[in-house]
């Protein structure tokens, strides 16, 4: 059953034995998609949506009572006609994305386009890949690596989709992007639960990692795309892949060359916009548009598309970009300064720190940097840098491999002194 809306193609697919068309749940394939207003005409007098032609009722002289006051992003805000529906597929969006990423052809206006989805987060694209990949109460499932980030196994359950676990490498030395080390992926255990469950629609690979901050190498990749008995889809997340140094690193650098891999990327973490919600997926079109035929209409909302187009502006990429090397360096200094807490039992840190936070184990009390992970004490840590000092950082020693663990997100200058100064009073009172 061919994609609906999908331009046909005479490109061959690559690799040969994967067939999107097999992966698709057959009554998401049938879906006719909802075809809203604005799908047909955009501008002219539009009184084909219901919409309140007198527009929306805030009025800026009401708010806080002084109209002057307003931070002149509001107003601006206020003049967007929010009366009307957003525009359902926002092309320019979409553009700077892929020339972003280098998935655009300079010289074709528009090209890449295509190969880009917008979601609210990266969670709606999550959610929606599984609805559309994998039958809800069947047999078919998902594949993760824990530790890893949760929303895969929330929406899995949410969905009624069944879950393979197969742990990253838990032992030996932190990696540094190699193809072994800890919290690298088993490949060959991966490849074996794949051999054995031919229901595994869906893997699910974090790079780099949360809470891990381990890049996943290409190579890792790209062996699991070309298993031939695994048939289904390999989805990399990289909501963080711009603090890893290297945009070469990059699982976008497959997408066309691969018809079998799916790219996740945001504009939370690199792009400072956790509070618009927009998320991205990057594949070839016939994933795409299948993901476009079921996605709610108006995903995306008229405030979120112009702050994001705005954010993708040269000047702002730029900007961003500068920012990133900042966070970098501050990942730097302040891994460091966590390494002269260890007389007190701050022990190293664990994962590729390729992210923008760092993760160490608390040690049992007294032991110095030669102790062992002590769970316990890092929850009285966090709990007292939280409820005492007002810092908080995020206890994940509950996770696989993670035994006594504080995440901790680069901050800025002020923030990192913050969380050194307060973290070394409370271990020498805990």
């Amino acid at each position: 059953m061919p994609i609906l809306g999908l331009s046909p193609s005479s490109n061959p697919t690559f690799p040969s034995y994967f067939d999107i068309e097999k992966v698709i749940r057959p009554n998401i394939l049938a879906l006719q998609p909802y075809r809203c207003a604005r799908d047909d005409y955009k501008e002219g007098i539009l009184l084909d949506a219901n919409e309140n032609a007198l527009g929306h009722s805030i009025s800026v002289s009401n708010i806080n009572g002084d109209a002057e006051s307003l931070p002149e992003d509001l107003h601006a805000t206020l003049n967007l006609n929010l009366h009307r529906y957003p525009d359902p597929s926002h092309p320019l969006i979409k553009s700077r994305i892929a020339t972003l990423r280098g998935l655009a052809d300079p010289s074709v206006p528009g090209s890449g386009e295509d190969h880009i989805f917008l979601g609210v987060g990266s969670d709606e694209v999550i959610d929606l890949i599984m609805r559309v990949c994998v039958k809800p109460g069947s047999d078919e499932k998902i594949l993760i690596t824990p530790p890893t980030y949760g929303m895969y196994g929330v929406c899995a359950q949410v969905n009624d989709i069944g879950v393979v676990k197969v742990p990253l490498e838990l032992a030996g030395e932190k990696g540094e992007g190699g193809e072994e080390g800890r919290f690298s992926v088993r490949l060959e255990e991966v490849k074996k639960a794949v051999d054995a469950d031919s229901n595994i629609k869906l893997i699910f690979l974090c790079s780099p990692g949360n809470p891990t901050g381990t890049l996943i190498p290409l190579s890792t990749i790209r062996a699991l795309l070309e298993h031939e008995p695994f048939k289904g889809i390999v989805v990399v997340d990289e909501a963080y892949i711009d603090f890893a140094g290297n945009p070469e690193d990059s699982a976008v650098s497959l997408v066309k060359e691969y018809a079998n891999v799916c790219v996740m990327q945001t504009l939370s973490k690199s792009f400072g916009l956790a509070a618009i919600r927009l998320g991205i997926a990057i594949a070839q079109p016939p994933l795409i548009q299948v993901l476009a035929n079921t996605k709610a209409p108006y995903n995306i909302s008229t405030p979120t598309a112009h702050l994001a187009l705005s954010a993708l502006s040269e000047a702002a990429v730029a900007l961003m970009q500068r920012k990133v090397s900042t966070l970098v360096s501050s990942r730097s200094a302040l891994l460091s300064s966590l390494a002269n807490l260890a007389p007190l039992g701050v022990g190293q840190s664990i994962g590729g720190n390729h992210a923008n936070f760092v993760m160490v184990p608390i040690l049992e009390k007294g032991s110095g940097a030669q102790g062992k992970p002590d769970s316990a004490r890092a929850q009285r840590v966090y709990k007292a840098l939280a409820e005492e000092n007002g810092v908080v950082v995020r206890y994940r020693g509950n996770e696989p491999g993670c035994a006594g663990c504080l995440r901790i997100t680069v901050g800025t200058e002020e923030e990192n002194r913050a969380v050194l100064q307060n973290m070394e009073q409370v271990l020498k009172a805990l």
